[in-house]
């Protein structure tokens, strides 16, 4: 049984908060025992969790809000633009990547892929 439309849409909503203001546990709940995560798309897949919690730890301690654009839907994936605003000093970085998730049944994510590049980084 694939998860719902809803199921993935309420994933994702929180994959954003979390990735945003939540916490490495926050995020880690979110995903599938195995799940990769391919972020940005060209650099080497993680594919534990020690992997995983070093990468969404780095995130952890910053200052940021997130905000999801626009979500699209079809069978057990989501492709999703989101934006995430980075408080650095007096300096605030954006970002504003395209994810590809696919879900198991449970809705729970067990791939990501992020398109995105550096040129994509915006400061103000």
């Amino acid at each position: 049984m694939a998860p719902s439309a809803e199921d993935i849409r309420k994933t994702v909503t929180r994959y954003v908060e979390a990735v945003a203001t939540g916490t490495v546990d926050d995020v880690l709940a979110l995903y599938a025992e195995g799940a990769t995560v391919e972020d940005p798309v060209g650099t080497e897949a993680r594919t534990t969790e020690a992997s995983l919690r070093e990468f969404y730890g780095i995130i952890e301690p910053l200052t940021q809000t997130g905000e999801l654009l626009t979500l699209k839907i079809a069978g057990n994936t989501a492709a999703f633009h989101f934006s995430l605003v980075t408080e650095l000093g007096d300096k605030k970085v954006e970002l504003a990547p395209i994810d590809v998730m696919t879900f198991d049944d449970d809705a729970k994510i067990t791939s990501m892929k992020a398109v995105w590049s550096q040129e994509d980084m915006i400061t103000r």
